[in-house]
């Protein structure tokens, strides 16, 4: 049971209750600060917004500060809207959600941070330039197409890898060699690099196995691709980037409160 169960009718504008524990989540509160959000560091009736790190949960119930949601719903009035990502817990069924990680805005900007990061992850395993280094990135989507942007800036010669042929075909038309994923074999011993982007297995351990003196790197969710020799690098924009990363949370809900008074 909620023990406050009701807030004044006249309360319009949002007040943010921010409980993430990442460096993100803080740096977005002090810009939303900065923008006359008004904000609290506990729990009152008149809250409006909980505002959660993005991603949100480490297992079912549990934020990935290690509080229990539930205990932090049971402080705050039922009619909050709980911002965040991956916000498909049960304890939050009844709740109205704002979503990050689907709102397009925030994914297309996300993806440009993630592949900037990526660079950097990947700069100190090369013994070479990123010019002399081909590159095999897997996948086609948004996280993709950053990187092969970022790297053909840079003169690389990069490879995409993708199921659909028009994937395949948008990728050529914009410079890039392209290949399909049942016929990769032939590249794989080519490259120096791989990234993956893709969230299923499209390589084998095998496969990979034949790329001995390349640099493979997992960007995707689980999962993506394996081998002893694979760097996990998951949630780049808060690692490497966190002013970024809590820059853009702070203007997608900025965008988010602008769209619901209209």
């Amino acid at each position: 049971m909620h023990i406050l169960e009701q807030r004044s009718d006249d309360m319009t504008k949002p007040l943010i209750y921010p409980v993430g524990s990442t460096e993100a989540c803080r740096f977005a509160a002090d810009c939303l600060t900065a923008e006359k959000i008004s904000l609290v560091d506990h729990p009152t009736p008149e809250v409006t917004h909980l505002l959660l790190d993005v991603p949100s949960f480490a297992d079912m119930g549990i934020l990935r500060s290690g509080e229990d949601i539930r205990k932090i719903l049971s402080m705050l009035p039922p009619d909050i809207t709980v911002i965040g990502g991956n916000l498909n817990d049960l304890s939050l069924f009844t709740y109205q959600k704002l979503d990050l990680l689907k709102c397009q805005r925030y994914l297309a900007v996300n993806a440009a941070i993630t592949a900037d990061c990526a660079l950097r992850v990947a700069a100190p395993l090369l013994k070479t330039t990123f010019t002399d280094t081909p590159t095999l990135i897997l996948g086609w989507g948004r996280i993709g197409k950053c990187l092969g942007q970022l790297l053909k800036a840079m003169g690389a010669p990069v490879t995409i890898a993708a199921r659909k042929e028009s994937d395949r075909a948008m990728a050529e038309a914009l410079g890039f060699d392209a290949v399909d994923y049942l016929n990769i074999e032939g590249s794989l011993s080519k490259m120096g690099l791989i990234f993956n982007t893709v969230p299923e297995m499209v390589l084998s351990a095998e496969q990979l196995s034949a790329c001995r003196n390349c640099v493979k790197i997992d960007l995707a969710s689980k999962p993506g691709i394996e081998g002893k020799d694979v760097v996990i690098a998951r949630g780049l924009p808060g690692k490497y980037a966190p002013e970024s990363s809590g820059r853009l949370i702070a203007q997608t809900i900025l965008q988010h409160f602008k769209e619901a008074s209209l």
